[in-house]
């Protein structure tokens, strides 16, 4: 399998013998106000053109309809007669966007020769999850694959862990960030809504034959940890590179 980082959280998946596109995010640098007063966001610029993204792709993976997930100009360009899959709850409103195939993943589903497992999130602990909203993660599977398990947009907590037991994949692709929101209670207080370097951490402890892919990093302006600073987190607790990757924006990983 090929996994292309794009920027944020788009990826592009060869899995399977298909092209996969997860949580595309296309809009131009700057385009969204500030999330943390630090800058507007997308703080960089996407690393190709949409039309490069968009090319194969026969299918989308929405894993929740937050803007840097699904934005206003991925809905716009992307072909309205792509299927896309989704979590339960979220399938109206992306319909309402003139989608033609949109399916909400209960449980799991089969697509071609891929199984997709839909795994549960949480954006945020206490308060804070109540703004977040419901969240999704998915586990991919497919003949002569490693199996994947793309955690999206949750902290560690007792779901992740179970998935992680349960499912033992090869792969598993963590937003890392670190992203912090204000707390809905004291709203002086930033409270962590996806893994920062710590939980990234022990996420790769708690499955040690596989590897992890930190993505979600270094594009919007209420992230806390740089890409330098988990690599140098890894190599304090002693998870080597060949374990923990951490690809720029457009970079490509073959993972077999």
């Amino acid at each position: 399998m090929q996994l292309r980082l794009i920027r944020n959280a788009t990826l592009v998946l060869d899995f399977g013998g298909h092209r996969l596109l997860i949580d595309p995010f296309f809009a131009p640098k700057h385009a969204f106000p500030s999330f943390a007063g630090v800058s507007k966001n997308p703080t960089v610029d996407l690393p190709c053109p949409p039309d490069e993204i968009m090319d194969g792709v026969e299918v989308v993976i929405v894993s929740h309809l937050h803007p840097d997930h699904f934005d206003p100009v991925a809905q716009e360009q992307l072909p309205k007669s792509l299927p896309i899959f989704c979590q339960p709850g979220d399938d109206s409103a992306i319909r309402s966007s003139g989608f033609h195939q949109v399916h909400p993943i209960t449980n799991t589903v089969e697509w071609h020769n891929i199984r997709i497992t839909r795994i549960d999130g949480h954006h945020g602990l206490g308060p804070v999850e109540q703004e977040m909203g419901v969240v999704s993660g998915f586990v991919f599977e497919a003949a002569n694959e490693p199996k994947v398990y793309w955690a999206g947009d949750t902290v560690l907590c007792e779901e992740v862990e179970a998935a992680i037991h349960t499912h033992a994949p090869d792969i598993i692709i963590t937003h890392s960030a670190g992203a912090v929101w204000p707390d809905p209670q004291n709203t002086d207080q930033r409270v962590l809504i996806i893994m920062d370097a710590a939980q990234t951490i022990d996420t790769a402890k708690l499955a040690p034959q596989g590897r992890l892919v930190a993505v979600h990093m270094e594009a919007l302006d209420h992230g806390t940890v740089s890409r330098s600073e988990l690599r140098q987190a890894a190599s304090d607790a002693n998870i080597p590179k060949h374990r923990l990757l951490i690809p720029a924006d457009g970079e490509a990983l073959e993972l077999v």
